[in-house]
C-alpha cells in the first residue's frame, strides 16, 4: 500500500474510534490494496459496515491533485453483507477477501467470518448453480429491454446488462468470484475453463457501433451461456409421483383442441396445445421420460391435425403410466366412479 492510502486509511480509523459506541463494528481493506495488485494511481477500498450518523461521517469522497486519484470512501449498510454472502452476484471481494485491519466489536467479527464460510460453502456446492440460472434468467430481462428500445445508447447500456449477469454467471458456475476489478475481468474470465469466444463476444460488444450488431451478440451470449454454463441434472425415474398427471392433462386441454378444431377456433388451438407443453416440459425437468414437443408439428391450417397430434401425445405418455405402475382412473360413467370414489 502507498504513503497516500496508509495515511487515508489512518485517519479513517482515528476517527472511527472517536465515534465510541458507533463506531463501526470492523474495518477492512480489500480491492488492489489488499490483493497488491495496485499501480501509481490505485485507490482505497474500504470495508465499513454501518448506516446512519455513524456512516455520514466516516463517508468522504474525493480527489488528491498529487498524485490525481479520487477517492470515494463509503460506507457499506451491514445488511448488504448477508446480500454477498448468498452468492448473487460474483463480485464478492469485498467480503471473501478482505483484510480486516480494525474490530471494535470481537462478536461482530466472529459474525463477519460466518458469512465468509456461508458464501465459500456456496461456491462449493450445487446451490450456486441456482445462482447462475437466477442470473441467466436477469440477462434475457436485459436482452428483451435491448430489443425493445431504438436508442443505441440504451440499446448498449442493456446489453452491458446481458455481460453483466454472464460475466457474473460464468464465475459462479465455476465456484468462484473477481478478485482484480473490472479492469481485469476478462483476463480473469479467460483463466477459467470457458471458450475463448467467450470473452470474445464480450470484447466484440465493446467495440459494436450498431444496435443490431450489439443485439447479436447478446444473444449469441445468452446461447452460450445456455449451452455451457448448466450443470447436468439427474432426473428421477417415472414414479407413482405422476399419478393423476395423464388424467389432468386429458381433463385440462384433449377436449379442448378437438372443439378448437369443430368451431375452426385457431386461437383456442394454440393456446391449450402451448399450456399442455408447458405441463409437460416441467415433468420432463424433474422426470426421465424423455421429451416430446406438440409445438414443432402445430398445425393453425389443420386443426384436427393438432387433435391428432395431442392424441398421440398422450398415448405415448400412457407408456410412461406403465413404467411408473400406474393405471389411468377410466370409468364407464359418472355411477362407477361415484361407487368407487365412496368405498375408499
Amino acid at each position: 500500500m502507498n504513503q497516500a492510502n496508509e495515511t487515508i486509511l489512518r485517519a479513517v480509523i482515528e476517527k472511527a474510534k472517536t465515534l465510541g459506541d458507533d463506531a463501526p463494528a470492523l474495518i477492512g481493506i480489500y480491492g488492489s490494496a489488499a490483493t497488491g495488485d495496485t499501480h501509481e494511481k490505485s485507490d482505497l477500498d474500504l470495508l465499513i459496515p454501518a448506516c446512519g450518523e455513524s456512516a455520514r461521517r466516516l463517508a468522504a469522497a474525493f480527489i488528491l491533485d498529487d498524485p490525481g486519484v479520487g477517492y470515494d470512501i463509503y460506507c457499506a449498510d451491514p445488511s448488504s453483507l448477508l446480500a454477498d454472502a448468498q452468492c448473487r452476484h460474483a463480485h464478492l471481494s469485498r467480503l471473501l477477501d478482505a483484510k480486516i485491519v480494525f474490530i471494535r466489536d470481537e462478536e461482530a467479527f466472529r459474525r463477519f467470518c460466518e458469512l465468509q464460510e456461508q458464501a465459500r460453502r456456496i461456491l462449493a456446492s450445487s446451490e450456486r448453480f441456482d445462482r447462475v440460472y437466477e442470473l441467466e434468467e436477469k440477462a434475457k430481462a436485459a436482452f428483451a429491454d435491448a430489443c425493445l428500445c431504438e436508442g443505441l445508447g440504451q440499446v448498449r447500456l442493456h446489453v452491458f446488462g446481458v455481460m453483466h449477469c454472464l460475466m457474473d454467471a460464468a464465475m459462479l458456475f465455476h465456484g468462484t468470484y473477481f478478485r482484480l476489478g473490472t479492469k481485469r475481468a476478462l483476463e480473469e474470465l479467460s483463466a477459467l475453463p470457458v471458450d475463448p469466444a467467450f470473452p470474445a463476444m464480450l470484447q466484440a460488444a465493446a467495440a459494436a457501433k450498431t444496435a443490431g450488431e450489439l443485439r447479436g451478440i447478446a444473444r449469441d451470449l445468452l446461447l452460450y451461456a445456455r449451452a455451457h454454463f448448466h450443470a447436468p441434472k439427474e432426473k428421477a425415474a417415472p414414479s407413482c409421483s405422476l399419478a393423476g398427471t395423464y388424467e389432468e392433462m386429458y381433463s385440462n386441454w384433449r377436449n379442448k383442441v378437438e372443439e378448437a378444431a369443430k368451431n375452426g377456433d385457431i386461437f383456442s388451438s394454440f393456446v391449450n396445445m402451448c399450456s399442455m407443453q408447458y405441463m409437460l416440459n416441467a415433468i420432463c425437468s424433474e422426470t426421465g421420460i424423455g421429451t416430446d414437443s406438440l409445438l414443432e408439428a402445430y398445425d393453425p391450417a389443420r386443426l384436427e391435425h393438432n387433435t391428432l397430434l395431442l392424441d398421440a401425445c398422450l398415448q405415448k405418455y400412457e407408456s410412461v403410466y406403465r413404467a411408473a405402475g400406474i393405471s389411468i382412473n377410466r370409468f364407464a360413467d359418472a355411477e362407477a366412479f361415484a361407487a368407487d370414489y365412496l368405498r375408499k
